[in-house]
């Protein structure tokens, strides 16, 4: 399975930047579970996977510092585009969270020529 990240029109990935400001141990961990989900797919172990809304998806990953949550959009089989990432605070998703999940969403399904290649 093949991972892309959701860059804004200048190319920045709030994902990937998110992802590099964590305390190593987190980064570690965030990154060896996606580097599992390219390998393994959406039958991989070790990371749980839940329906947010529609096509919108979330990852949930625990570290030591906690747990966070990676939103995506599956496209086709073989394609998963992280839309929007967080550290969790609370039982429920911020609404905040969710709706820029939803809005990046929106983007990528527009622009759904440009984006798979």
């Amino acid at each position: 399975m093949k991972i892309e990240f959701y860059a804004n029109d200048s190319g920045k990935s709030s994902v990937l930047d998110f992802i590099r400001k964590l305390d190593k141990p987190d980064r570690a961990k965030i990154l060896s579970c996606l580097e599992s989900v390219q390998d393994l797919g959406l039958e991989c172990p070790r990371v749980q996977f839940r329906q947010i809304d529609g096509k919108l998806w979330e990852i949930k990953i625990t570290t030591p510092n906690g747990g966070y949550r990676i939103f995506y959009v599956c496209m086709k089989h073989d394609l998963l585009i992280l839309l929007h990432a967080y550290k969790k605070q609370g039982q429920k998703a911020p609404k905040k969270e969710i709706e820029l999940a939803t809005k990046r969403l929106k983007e990528v399904l527009a622009n759904e020529n440009d984006t798979i290649k």
